[in-house]
């Protein structure tokens, strides 16, 4: 079956404290939005990417093709004033029969493994969304924020990404009118009234928000390289 990765790059960063979106931060000599590329097109020979940048930023992500990609498995189109309308212009280039993952640009650390895990729970399930449990304790404020109580963490889980779904479900999924809490496909899709399907996501596999975080990505790739 066709697949496609819908990389969403379409953010600001600006807990970053950077004049540039994150995803073009420099990470051990390469840009962050590099490792996240190449390491979708190594899980699968023939899945392709459909980039989401944002329009001012058109250039210095194509710059980053020119230099280390082949533009023949990589689509770029415009990113959206939220994440849900990101994806939906992600979602108008791909097929209507296919595999769509949808990944977070600054999740550079995401593993071949993972991907085709995915992939194959996707192919099983419908859908696949990667989690971690929580190691922490963890609290539920009220609306106020003047009061709180425990939760138990072993009925917590933190959502990774890519989030996988077969395109004849999360192509009409976004169909529907767009909603504040809309923070991932997920949500989207279970707004759409259709149940999601849990795997086991990856320890590494966090997001580039913060100048800690990128610091973190850069010991782990020097591990790795």
């Amino acid at each position: 079956m066709k697949k496609y990765a819908i990389i969403v790059a379409g953010g600001m960063g600006t807990r970053m404290g950077s004049t540039i979106p994150k995803q073009f931060l420099m990470l051990n000599d390469k840009p962050v939005l590099f490792y996240t590329i190449k390491t979708f097109l190594e899980a699968f020979d023939d899945l392709q990417i459909v980039l989401v940048l944002p329009e001012e930023f058109f250039d210095m992500g194509k710059e980053i093709i020119d230099a280390y990609f082949d533009y023949a498995r990589i689509q770029v189109t415009s990113g959206g004033e939220t994440r849900f309308h990101s994806v939906k212009n992600g979602l108008a280039l791909v097929d209507d029969d296919c595999i769509v993952m949808v990944h977070d640009a600054v999740r550079c650390l995401v593993s071949t493994d993972l991907i085709r895990r995915c992939y194959n729970h996707t192919l099983e399930m419908g859908s696949a969304v990667p989690v971690i449990r929580t190691r922490d304790s963890v609290r539920l404020l009220n609306e106020e924020g003047n009061d709180n109580e425990v939760i138990d963490r072993n009925k917590v889980v933190l959502v990774q990404t890519p989030q996988c779904f077969h395109s004849k479900i999360l192509i009409p999924a976004f169909e529907i009118d767009y909603k504040g809490y809309f923070t991932d496909e997920a949500t989207v899709v279970e707004q759409f009234g259709l149940k999601i399907s849990l795997l086991e996501g990856e320890e590494h596999n966090f997001k580039i928000t913060t100048p800690n975080d990128l610091q973190i990505a850069e010991a782990l790739l020097i591990e790795e390289y």
